[in-house]
């Protein structure tokens, strides 16, 4: 699909997708309804400049007859995909799709796309300073960032995109086709949002449906799931393993002698050295190599990658140092909105660590996280609408403290925390009980953090 003018197309959800798809369509003279169920107050700013481009909005409820007589309608990643408005359009054979799959329909170049339950933002935003580094045009969004019809002006044959995709993006795909599709990794997540664990892990496997032969599946050799769902995929596979062990043989990307490794048609490479990576914790270590491999797949030299190693500070809300107060380290991961993530963060620490957990319950078993917490003599505590499931689950293992707010954990942390002690937000949870997003969750408790800083500067 090019050409959309004079088109009947409707966009569901006015968050920052639907916003960028309602825009896109607009400029390119499609007749653009917008519907959210949000009111007009709620929508205020968004829907003033949204009709300045000339886009018709259905606001406070959606409209079955807008959808079944539309030509498209397309979907923001936040609107459940089993909405009956979206059933009865396409029950009336009108095409549903993603944002992802409106953008791709309309960009030139290549797409190297990274999903996962864990680690996708960490990866995407490596992958696109590595693209740079060796010289590419390279745009990185998707579920991070611009979304991805945001990218599409000005783009070319020799364009290279990296995009983060979610499951929720994934599920509303039809000819999406990534040249480098990568798949991190499997955890129950979302369960909120899918009917089943079943119905998420499809969604995920939608990041191969459309692949050829000359493209690449990078997928985790240590991950049973990921590798039952990549084998029909009819592009090569390139196994990785982020856990130390080398792959045995044939190509891959593993760590091996503190070297990151990367063996293709039986030529091996080192792509960069493990002790050239400053960021915590070993999973960033690995979310690094899976970048380096996906970036030499594409083309870009090892010399270049190996740069941007060690030039790569991070992302916002990922393990992200806030501040250093009276010896005490505190650490925003806002993005680690499910149990195993949370793990994971927790295990980037060998010293104490004090974790504020909680927030909307999606899914998992806090339990889980009992082991880590024991290890390092850890203190919880708990926020949001889970803060009694937390307890519940933590609260015979180690101290859990539920907190009436964020600024009450910080509070609480601060004030229990010793020199050589981590704070540490690893929700484990979604953000929707209590703020807009994991990003503004992170900047709150950025916030409440340099709140502490100034206090102690007296």
């Amino acid at each position: 699909m090019r050409g959309v003018g004079g088109d009947a197309v409707v966009v569901i959800g006015l968050a920052r997708s639907g916003i960028a798809a309602a825009e896109f369509l607009a400029r390119r003279g499609a007749s653009v309804v917008a519907t959210d169920t949000k009111s007009e107050g709620e929508l205020q700013e968004v829907a003033r400049g949204l009709r300045e481009k000339g886009v018709r909005l259905e606001l406070g409820a959606h409209r079955a007859e807008t959808f079944t007589g539309a030509a498209m309608v397309v979907v923001s990643p936040g609107v459940p995909w089993e909405r009956p408005e979206l059933e009865a359009a396409r029950a009336a054979g009108v095409p549903v799709i993603a944002e992802v799959e409106l953008a791709f329909r309309h960009l030139e170049g290549r797409v190297a796309a990274i999903t996962g339950t864990k680690g996708k933002t960490t990866t995407t935003a490596a992958l696109g300073a590595m693209l740079r580094e060796a010289g590419f045009d390279a745009r990185v969004g998707g579920n991070i960032g611009e979304p991805l019809v945001g990218l599409v002006e000005g783009s070319t044959p020799a364009t290279t995109f990296a995009v983060e995709v979610s499951s929720f993006q994934l599920e509303g795909t039809v000819r999406f086709h990534p040249h480098v599709a990568v798949w991190l990794n499997l955890s129950p997540d979302h369960l909120d949002r899918h009917p089943s664990l079943g119905a998420y892990v499809a969604a995920k496997a939608r990041i191969f449906a459309s692949q050829e032969p000359s493209d690449w599946a990078v997928v985790n050799a240590d991950d049973p799931v990921v590798l039952e769902q990549a084998r029909s995929a009819r592009s090569r596979k390139l196994p990785f393993r982020v856990t130390g062990e080398p792959l045995p043989s044939g190509d891959g990307a593993f760590f091996e002698g503190g070297l990151a490794q990367f063996r293709l048609d039986g030529r091996l490479e080192t792509l960069f050295r493990r002790d050239e990576v400053v960021l915590p914790g070993a999973h960033l270590a690995g979310d690094l190599l899976v970048a380096a491999a996906a970036a030499r797949l594409l083309g870009a030299p090892a010399e270049a990658i190996a740069r941007a190693v060690r030039a790569f500070r991070g992302v916002p809300h990922v393990l992200e140092h806030v501040a250093t107060i009276g010896g005490v380290a505190y650490y925003n991961d806002s993005k680690a909105t499910n149990v195993e993530a949370a793990r994971r963060s927790l295990e980037a620490f060998a010293q104490p660590v004090l974790v504020v957990l909680g927030g909307r319950y999606k899914g998992g078993d806090f339990g889980e996280l009992a082991a880590p917490l024991l290890a390092r003599g850890g203190r919880v505590l708990a926020i949001g609408e889970a803060r009694e499931r937390v307890r519940a689950a933590l609260g015979d293992a180690v101290p859990v403290d539920p907190c009436s707010s964020l600024r009450e954990a910080v509070e609480r942390a601060h004030a229990a925390a010793r020199p050589g002690d981590v704070v540490l937000l690893a929700p484990a949870c979604s953000s929707f009980d209590m703020f807009v997003d994991y990003a503004d969750r992170g900047r709150a408790f950025k916030a409440e953090v340099m709140r502490l800083v100034e206090a102690a500067r007296g």
